[in-house]
């Protein structure tokens, strides 16, 4: 899913192309993608899109008369721009905005179909989509703090909660806790103040690092191959390749549809965390720390 990084490239691209201009025409390939109806989706034919916003992990286009519309891109959806006329790309195109420079393709690969588009009216009807979480880069270690304490989750979860922070997912998180030398299973509530102020400097140095760089990347262009498995990342993506820091190969824990990547030596101590499957599966004979593997 694309983060914080990803999405403010995504908006500043989209406030360079877009902002000022008249949508001449949206077309919904598949109207499971619209998940609001009133009011209509073709209300905002011929309305002038007066900035681009972020709200968490979400786009959002403003136009006249109070009207906003909420990207949502989830895992598998993105943006992509076409010059006018342009063929769209194949079946997984799911709408499309005909602006008179271009025209910006919602797409969304695989069979799942989890991104979603909202149209609501009037400032009131957008905080709905906050879900509350404090955006890292805006607060003070102090703030921080209260906030990663306010439950008592693992690190991994907490940086993820979106009632809690903003914009950061299971890429980032990898990212961050690595940089910390912070294990992703240590409680949020027993983290020293010590710990929590490297999380935070980990948090805001990494999430703008990386938006630099993709905005580096994609200069003038339009974002391309936006995806949370980058080469340059340091553990995220890179089960059994080497760790950056310590040359030890990086370890995982998989859960549900997602995997948690770490190094052993640089957070845990040196200690391998239990993975819900292979270490069920091997029992006894699951090594206990990097050096036994």
């Amino acid at each position: 899913m694309p983060e914080l990084p990803d999405v403010v490239v995504y908006c500043e691209s989209l406030e360079q192309r877009i902002a000022g201009q008249v949508l001449k025409a949206v077309k919904i390939i598949n109207p499971f993608l619209v998940r609001t109806f009133d009011p209509q989706i073709a209300t905002i034919n011929g309305k002038r899109v007066l900035g681009v916003r972020r709200i968490g992990k979400r786009i959002v286009l403003a136009f006249d008369e109070d009207l906003f519309l909420v990207i949502h891109l989830m895992i598998a959806g993105r943006l992509r721009w076409l010059k006018p006329g342009a063929k769209m790309p194949g079946k997984i195109t799911q709408a499309l905005f005909e602006f008179a420079d271009g025209m910006l393709a919602f797409t969304e690969a695989g069979s799942k179909r989890r991104a979603s588009l909202h149209l609501v009216r009037g400032e009131d009807a957008l905080k709905d989509f906050d879900r509350g979480g404090l955006d890292p880069l805006e607060i003070d270690v102090a703030a921080f703090g209260a906030r990663l304490k306010h439950e008592n989750h693992t690190l991994k979860r907490t940086l993820t909660d979106p009632r809690l922070f903003s914009g950061i997912g299971n890429a980032y998180s990898d990212e961050i806790l690595h940089r910390a030398q912070l294990s992703p299973l240590a409680l949020s509530q027993k983290l020293p103040d010590e710990g929590v102020a490297r999380l935070h400097t980990a948090i805001r140095d990494v999430m703008a690092e990386w938006t630099d760089r993709l905005r580096k990347e994609a200069q003038d262009k339009f974002p391309e191959n936006v995806t949370a498995f980058r080469p340059e990342m340091a553990v995220h993506g890179k089960f059994g390749q080497p760790c950056p820091v310590c040359q030890s190969p990086v370890q995982r824990i998989v859960y549900a549809e997602n995997e948690c990547n770490y190094c052993a030596r640089c957070q845990t101590g040196g200690k391998l965390l239990a993975d819900r499957s292979l270490s069920r599966l091997l029992k006894e004979s699951w090594p206990k720390s990097i050096d036994d593997l």
